[in-house]
């Protein structure tokens, strides 16, 4: 399931819920759980971000994937594996 942020746009209070999808709307229709105002809560929609998670630094690739990766380049050293291995 995944996670929702909502916020109150009375108290400006912001919240996470896990919900299934079909019950996304269900805090919209609920008082907020910090002043207990009555149809204030929202969703908030955000962008997701796209990237690569490995350059971003999110992950890092073990050591051995980056001799796996130096053995393929040292076999096809014209390959595009160039490019990638040089970079990590």
């Amino acid at each position: 399931m995944p996670n929702y942020n909502y916020k109150c746009n009375k108290c400006e209070h912001a919240f996470e819920e896990r919900l299934s999808i079909a019950d996304r709307k269900i805090p919209e229709q609920s008082p907020c759980p910090e002043c207990g105002a009555t149809e204030s809560v929202v969703q908030q929609i955000t962008a997701p971000m796209i990237c690569d998670p490995v350059r971003v630094g999110a992950r890092k690739m073990d050591s051995g994937f980056k001799e796996v990766l130096q053995k393929i380049h040292e076999r096809a050293p014209g390959s595009e594996l160039n490019k990638t291995s040089s970079q990590m």
